[in-house]
């Protein structure tokens, strides 16, 4: 089946750096959008220069996992004649992405009144770590900054234990895809209003909505959440547990699923406990029912409780390593761990897109551009900017 990609036609300039902006406008492109990356001349997007290195390259793997399909130009924003140059792409465009800090983008004179000035169909989306307003707007954030004040490193870790990051930056990765999320609902708009609008998009305000059931069960009871682990505050068993070789997680979600568990895991008589006969009381009987479960599966392998517990149809799973992930038939089939396409090296691993329409076999482009590979050709469709006229920009270091 040949997938028509929703955003087919739709361009966007990326003004973003590292994370957030970037994931966000990947996103976009994987749906089909142009993406234009704006970045500073000879220095290009800061993650250009993090670790690991690709090898046989001076490439950065960690830009090219979230830079895949877009075009690079290089323009200097902070001269004059840099913004009058993004102000001529921006009628071309409809949609900005950045991540400044607040106040930037007025400082280069390219405020949103500013865009929507050469162009009042454009969408800027402005994601950032406290917000455009607010008294907090101005004040530096990364990713674990948003993780600490947004209460997601007080509840994640083990029991008693020190305050834990997230594996993975939830803090900018969040605020990407609202941020996907609310340019898809602009551009929505737009059809209808014929009107762009400046999206305000905070890591922090993201955090605290993926706080879930967590303000509900400090508002509740009064109680303030803790870190408990890998189990959850209101479902048991659903947890880790430590087989005789190795880690696998397991959850009962109902209680047809608990009594599927235990006659799987050759436990029945815990169906008739009164302290695990609902969910309710399990999770508050957590405390006696976890060592029963943790002695019980020490004494076989993760593949003998595995294979009971899947014939048994309750979820289940081992806690796969990254190289296991890569490997897992189940995500090649679906194109979500793919080779990127790299001029120097063959080995390069990215993720897939989780965007996909049933039927549909298309995986996305793969390739991250080369810092301001596409700066003459951008100019040049876009705006009919001859070669002397180009040279002339270099020759002034405005791109």
């Amino acid at each position: 089946m040949i997938e028509q990609k929703p955003l087919r036609g739709v361009r966007v300039l990326d003004l973003s750096r590292v994370l957030a902006g970037p994931f966000c406008a990947m996103n976009l492109a994987d749906l089909g959008a142009e993406v234009i990356k704006i970045e500073l001349p000879g220095r290009g997007d800061d993650s250009r220069g993090y670790a690991p290195r690709i090898p046989h390259s001076n490439d950065s793997g960690y830009y090219y996992s979230v830079n895949r399909g877009k075009r690079s130009v290089t323009i200097d924003l902070r001269q004059a004649a840099g913004a009058e140059l993004m102000l001529e792409l921006v009628r071309h465009c409809d949609v900005v992405v950045e991540n400044f800090s607040p106040g930037t983008m007025e400082r280069f004179n390219l405020g949103y009144a500013r865009l929507a000035g050469v162009n009042p169909r454009v969408i800027l989306c402005s994601i950032s770590g406290f917000g455009q307003s607010g008294p907090m707007a101005a004040a530096p954030a990364y990713d674990i900054v948003a993780q600490a004040l947004g209460g997601t490193m007080s509840i994640t870790g083990q029991p008693d234990g020190e305050p834990t990051r997230c594996g993975v930056s939830v803090g900018d990765l969040a605020a990407a895809l609202y941020g996907v999320i609310a340019i898809l609902a602009a551009l929505r708009e737009r059809d209808a209003s014929g009107a762009g609008r400046h999206l305000d998009i905070a890591m922090l305000d993201c955090q605290v909505a993926w706080l879930e059931d967590a303000l509900a069960r400090f508002s509740t009871t009064g109680n303030v959440p803790k870190p408990i682990g890998s189990r959850h505050p209101s479902i048991t068993p659903f947890q880790h547990f430590r087989a005789a070789d190795g880690h696998f997680v397991a959850g009962c979600g109902n209680e047809a699923i608990w009594r599927r568990f235990c006659d799987a895991i050759g436990l029945p008589g815990l169906k008739d406990d009164a302290r695990f006969l609902t969910n309710a009381d399990r999770t508050a009987n957590h405390a006696a029912l976890d060592p029963i479960l943790r002695r019980h599966f020490a004494a076989s392998p993760r593949a003998h409780w595995l294979k009971l517990l899947e014939a048994a149809n309750v979820p289940s799973a081992p806690i796969a390593t990254v190289d296991e992930v890569a490997r897992n038939p189940h995500l090649l089939e679906r194109q979500m761990i793919l080779r990127a396409e790299h001029p120097d090296f063959d080995g390069l691993i990215v993720p897939g897109s989780p965007l996909k329409t049933a039927g549909a076999t298309s995986a996305p482009v793969t390739r991250a551009p080369a810092l301001g590979e596409d700066t003459d050709a951008v100019l040049t469709e876009l705006l009919g900017y001859d070669a002397e006229r180009i040279a002339r920009l270099r020759a002034d270091k405005i791109i």
